[in-house]
């Protein structure tokens, strides 16, 4: 049995008075996805627990199979896997985005989607004026960078429980003020903000759009229960997000590599498509991640929703779907992790449609994948971690 999962993050959203009154799913011509509905089911998850963030750090841990009330630590500890940070049991890592705040309004939670190189300089501004043997700024990708800190078992940690910080995703087109990091280790995070604020005013960088970083989704490592041996499946991933390839290396999946996957609306979708069809060859269950559909809508853009929900079905559903069924038993499944509304710009909790379809599952009267054709389905997964079992071992 091969099985495929394609998540067009963040893709679940509401009617559109631009889109004549229809979700960016119903509005999208989207046929792939539309008939594995038809030939299939479809149904709702809820991947996001009240009680924590409505992030991709929750939801996607939770779509994977793993209560993230049990297993999540933070969002910053699955990117520093990604980049091969080994955490000691005393230490943490903060996610560090480079961001545009003007007149104490976020502006730009990706600092204009910032080059690589700018990026690089920065964390290394940064390093050279706050770093030292227990705190390190390390560059990742664009505006997405870490901050680690080294603990000691004799001295106490810099965060806690009661450390309560928001993503600047989430602050789009907002005052930033009433959302700075409070509880422990708040004054620690906040000066290093400010510092920056001071060293980026001060850089003759061509095109620097950063006005200082951002701190946030603090944690130490998890420790998760390897994917393998917990499902009896061999998983792989292909995203262009650390968020997910940390994870995915945390699971002991197979990361798949594929140039041209950025992350935006500019992705290779063709690529991602083309290295999902051969990486069927060598894993059970390979997970294709798109981020560009929540991008779309931190950025506002119905067009762009919708314009990249067509790729994704076009290129990856379809050629996956294709080899899928070429192979003999499948199953695939579609399905975002969180709603993030065009409206506010923001991940959202609630419910989020899916698709299923092949081997052992028996239609229903879907015809088309969108949120109203789910909501009229028998399948409700209030707790979303509850779908992967479901999907790989059990019957429709």
């Amino acid at each position: 049995m091969k099985y495929a999962l394609i998540i067009p993050d963040g893709v679940a959203d509401e009617p559109q008075d631009s889109l004549g009154g229809r979700t960016p799913l119903q509005a999208a011509r989207i046929p792939h996805m539309d008939s594995i509905a038809k030939s299939g089911a479809t149904g709702r998850a809820d991947n996001t627990p009240p009680s924590m963030p409505s992030g991709s750090d929750v939801a996607t841990m939770s779509l994977f199979g793993y209560n993230p009330l049990e297993f999540h630590t933070g969002r910053a500890p699955l990117e520093a896997a990604a980049q091969g940070i080994k955490l000691g049991p005393h230490d943490w890592a903060v996610r560090c985005n480079l961001v545009t705040i003007h007149d104490g309004i976020m502006v730009s939670f990706t600092a204009e989607q910032i080059s690589n190189d700018l990026g690089v300089q920065l964390m290394a501004v940064m390093n050279d004026a706050c770093g030292n043997d227990r705190w390190e700024f390390i560059p990742g990708v664009s505006y997405r960078n870490l901050l680690i800190y080294r603990g000691r078992p004799d001295e106490p940690a810099p965060f806690g429980a009661d450390t309560h910080t928001i993503p600047p995703h989430d602050l789009t087109d907002g005052p930033v003020e009433p959302a700075l990091p409070r509880g422990t280790g708040n004054e620690l995070m906040r000066s290093f903000m400010d510092r920056s604020q001071d060293l980026f005013s001060h850089q003759n960088l061509a095109g620097l759009a950063a006005t200082q970083i951002w701190l946030w989704g603090q944690g130490q490592a998890p420790a998760l229960t390897p994917f393998l041996p917990r499902f009896g499946v061999q998983g792989g991933m292909i995203t262009a997000v650390d968020l997910l390839r940390g994870l995915a290396r945390l699971l002991g999946w197979k990361v798949f590599d594929v140039p041209g996957a950025t992350g935006y609306l500019d992705t290779d979708y063709a690529a991602k498509g083309r290295y999902a069809v051969q990486a069927l060859d060598d894993v059970d269950l390979i997970v294709v991640h798109v981020e560009a559909t929540d991008e779309a809508s931190h950025e506002g853009n119905s067009a762009a929703k919708v314009a990249a929900l067509e790729q994704i079905d076009q290129h990856i559903v379809g050629p996956v779907l294709e080899k899928l069924k070429s192979q003999g038993d499948y199953r695939i499944l579609i399905s975002p992790d969180h709603p993030t509304f065009l409206r506010t710009k923001t991940h959202s909790y609630g419910f989020v449609p899916f698709a299923i379809c092949g081997t052992g599952v028996s239609a229903d009267a879907s015809a088309t994948y969108d949120e109203v054709s789910a909501a009229q389905s028998q399948w409700a997964y209030p707790a979303g971690w509850d779908l992967m079992g479901r999907f790989l071992k059990g019957s429709w």
